[in-house]
C-alpha cells in the first residue's frame, strides 16, 4: 500500500490529457496478500476474500476485480483465489489498486507469464479504469507495482515517467519518525468522490496545476530534511483539495483534522480521495503523544471503535511474488 503525499487528484486522465499530472507517494510496510492455487480436484472458480465464493465460471463472481482478472486471462475453471490485507478497505491507503497489482501479478506468474512493472502497472489501471469503468487514477497502481519512493509523472500521451527519490537514510528515518498515521473509522468509496471531481476539472484547473507543481518543491524540500516545511505543504494542499468536490471532507474530518493542528501538528491530509480513511500529520517528536490523545479522543466520542494509529515503515518493494510451487 502506499501514502501520498502532494498531487493527488492530478492523476486522473480528465486532467493529464491537457497537463501533465503528478504524484508524489512512497510504498509502505502495508500488504495486500493473494494467494492462487490450482487444486486437482476442485473444478469449479472459487474466490475467498471477507466472504467465500464457489461458482461454476467466473462471469458469476460477485467480487468485480477477481472476476474482470480471470476473464482477460482466459482463466475459466479449476483455480482458487484467496485474499487477506494488513489494513482494511477504503482507508485511502490504496488497497484496491495493491489488491489488484497483485492479484495480476500472481495470475501472470500462474500461467507462466512474465511481466515487468511498467506492465503490471498499465495492466492494473486498464482493469480498475476501463474493465470496471471506476472514476480512478493511476497512482495506485504504480505505487503498489514500483514500491519504493517516487514521483509519478502522468503525460498527455498516457505514458507515465517514475522518478526515484533517493533520500538520505538518516533523513528517511528522520521523516518517517514525524509521521503520524489515524485511521479514522470513517469509510468512504473513493468513487463517489472522484467522480464530482472529475466533472469539474475545468472548473479546478488552475488549482490542479498548483497541486502537480508542488510535487517537485515537495522532493526539494523533503531531501533538505525541512520537515516543518513538509507539514506546511501538507496543509496547503489539504486546503486546496477540498476545493475540489464538496465531498472530499466533512464536518467530522474536519474536527479530526483540526484537533491534530491543535495539538501540535506542523500539518497534514486525509490521504486517499477523501470523505474518511486515514488522516496523516507531519509532527515535531515532543508533540506526538498529544496528537495522538486528541485522535484517541476524537474517536471515543464519536463511537469510531475501528480507529486507531497505524504504525509505518517507508519499503522499496513492489508487486512480488513471495512463494511458487509452480
Amino acid at each position: 500500500m502506499r501514502i501520498s503525499f502532494a498531487g493527488g487528484g492530478t492523476d486522473l486522465s480528465s486532467f493529464y490529457r491537457h497537463y501533465p499530472g503528478r504524484v508524489i507517494s512512497t510504498a509502505i510496510d502495508k500488504y495486500s496478500y493473494v494467494t492462487i492455487n490450482h487444486p486437482p480436484l476442485v473444478k469449479k472458480v472459487a474466490a475467498r476474500y471477507v466472504i467465500s465464493e464457489l461458482v461454476n465460471h467466473p462471469r458469476e463472481l460477485k467480487n468485480d476485480r477477481i472476476r474482470a482478472a480471470l476473464l482477460s486471462f482466459g482463466i475459466e475453471n479449476n483455480i482458487d483465489i484467496g485474499n487477506f490485507s494488513d489494513a482494511p478497505v477504503k482507508t485511502g491507503l490504496g488497497s484496491s489498486s495493491s489488491f489488484t497489482a497483485a492479484l495480476i501479478k500472481g495470475l501472470s506468474t500462474h500461467i507462466g507469464k512474465r511481466i515487468d512493472k511498467q506492465e503490471l502497472a498499465e495492466a492494473a489501471s486498464r482493469l480498475e479504469i476501463e474493465s470496471l469503468r471506476e472514476p480512478i487514477g493511476k497512482q495506485d497502481q504504480y505505487a503498489a507495482t514500483f514500491g519504493g519512493f517516487n514521483i509519478f509523472q502522468f503525460n498527455p500521451d498516457e505514458t507515465v515517467d517514475v522518478l526515484p527519490v533517493r533520500m538520505d537514510f538518516k533523513k528517511r528515518l528522520d521523516f518517517e519518525s514525524r509521521l503520524f498515521l489515524f485511521f479514522t473509522g470513517i469509510t468512504r468509496l473513493a468513487s463517489s468522490v472522484l467522480a464530482e471531481q472529475q466533472s469539474k476539472t475545468a472548473e479546478n484547473l488552475e488549482t490542479l496545476k498548483k497541486m502537480s507543481d508542488s510535487v517537485f518543491d515537495f522532493r526539494d524540500k523533503l531531501l533538505l530534511g525541512d520537515f516543518r516545511a513538509l507539514g506546511e505543504m501538507l496543509h496547503e494542499g489539504w486546503l486546496m483539495k477540498k476545493t475540489l468536490a464538496s465531498n472530499v471532507s466533512n464536518k467530522l474530518i474536519d474536527d479530526f483534522y483540526n484537533a491534530g493542528m491543535q495539538n501540535g501538528a506542523w500539518g497534514g491530509k486525509i490521504l486517499g480521495a477523501g470523505g474518511g480513511g486515514c488522516v496523516l500529520f507531519v509532527v515535531p517528536s515532543e508533540k506526538r503523544n498529544a496528537v495522538r490523545e486528541a485522535m484517541l479522543l476524537m474517536a471515543k466520542q464519536n463511537s469510531l471503535l475501528d480507529s486507531g494509529e497505524i504504525p509505518v515503515r517507508f519499503v522499496q518493494s513492489g508487486a512480488e511474488i513471495l512463494m511458487n510451487h509452480g
